[in-house]
């Protein structure tokens, strides 16, 4: 459909991303391959924030350790309790370091020179949008919300000139409140998922099911806390120990271990890319409340049970709402009630499935088509 044209004529696009957890690179991830497969006149580089800064190392300077670091030993220990009083610090230091980071970032982009910048990263927008401003003025700025709300102020909208693309109405509404023009403000059916979503699975679930040991008559469940996982499934498993369940643990080798050593009719995983797979083999997911895990979910037509409570992620709690308010699934204020909440589920499962239905997300796919448009 898109035809290469000769060197001179590519544009140049960056896509900024960190890895302050694994949704912003892979979502970043997602988009390349997409835009590739559809062989767009495009030069697509990957760019890591905290490399572009590694010789400024902002939060190293103040606190010994990376951000991305020190974030995703925040997810890994569960320290969330108080993050959002965490998140205001952080906000402090990037205004601290504001004038120097926006020079570095310029420094970039006049020896890169991007036709389209693209940011997948929240809390340096303001920074990168200035810094591109004062180096390449004709070159725009575009931000893609990776959650399904902004939590302001300064994290993902800014009030500046620049391009917004928001997977939710909550967030075009947030854009529009911050004074930004409908013109400037795309909305897409959703987050970006991986390509791999997609595809579609020619396992036969009951044979699979076998295969793990598990009953194909039985509905199953797929307990799954990111590339971490998370000591709250032990207590999931404890409380569900007789329900049919797949536990994903990430790179969470203890993790798994206990949760083998428990028995039960549980099959247990450690990282896997597959998580697509797993999800085709399963009726409804338990998990936290992430943007990418809800997505994946949904899109893999399972019904979610997920908690909100002081250690959820600020930016995270919208996620809850939208769950509610589009009836895909199940709220708790914490997981001690999560059998309760599974038999309400799986006594309702039919109607739960309809909703999930109902959301077809696209967005990896739209998203190129608005980026085109925005090119200069």
């Amino acid at each position: 459909m898109y035809k290469t044209f000769v060197t001179d004529f590519v544009k140049r696009l960056h896509l900024i991303y960190f890895d302050a957890g694994g949704g912003h690179r892979a979502a970043a991830t997602a988009l390349k391959s997409v835009i590739e497969q559809q062989n767009r006149p495009w030069e697509v580089t990957l760019v890591n924030l905290q490399e572009m800064l590694s010789t400024l190392d902002i939060f190293e300077k103040v606190t010994g350790k990376r951000l991305e670091d020190l974030y995703n030993l925040m997810l890994a220990r569960g320290w969330t309790l108080g993050s959002a009083q965490g998140l205001l610090f952080m906000h402090g230091v990037i205004r601290l370091y504001h004038g120097p980071t926006v020079r570095m970032i310029g420094a970039h982009w006049t020896k890169t020179k991007p036709d389209l910048v693209v940011s997948l990263v929240p809390n340096f927008n303001r920074a990168m949008c200035e810094s591109l401003r004062s180096a390449l003025p004709r070159v725009p700025y575009v931000t893609i919300l990776t959650d399904f709300a902004d939590y302001p102020p300064h994290f993902w909208i800014e009030r500046q000139d620049q391009f917004l693309i928001c997977g939710t109405d909550k967030a075009v509404e947030q854009a529009r409140a911050l004074g930004h023009p409908g013109e400037h403000i795309f909305k897409t059916s959703g987050m970006i998922l991986r390509p791999k979503f997609y595809d579609p699975i020619t396992a036969d679930r009951a044979t699979e099911l076998a295969r793990l040991k598990l009953d194909p008559s039985k509905p199953t469940g797929l307990v799954l806390f990111g590339g971490q996982g998370s000591k709250v499934m032990l207590d999931i498993a404890e409380r569900l120990h007789d329900r049919q369940l797949i536990f994903i643990c990430g790179r969470n080798e203890k993790l798994a271990a206990k949760l083998r050593a428990r028995g039960g009719p549980h099959f247990i995983e450690g990282f896997t890319s597959e998580v697509p797979y797993y999800m085709h083999l399963c009726d409804y997911f338990i998990g936290k409340p992430g943007p990418g895990s809800i997505s994946e979910a949904v899109a893999m037509g399972l019904p979610v049970i997920v908690e909100c409570n002081a250690w959820t992620l600020p930016q995270e709690r919208y996620n809850t709402e939208w769950v509610r308010e589009k009836g895909v699934g199940i709220v708790l204020k914490n997981f001690r009630g999560v059998r309760e909440a599974s038999e309400a589920m799986l006594g309702s499962l039919e109607k739960y499935r309809a909703n999930v239905r109902a959301i077809e997300n696209r967005a990896v796919f739209e998203i190129p088509d608005i980026l085109a448009h925005l090119l200069p």
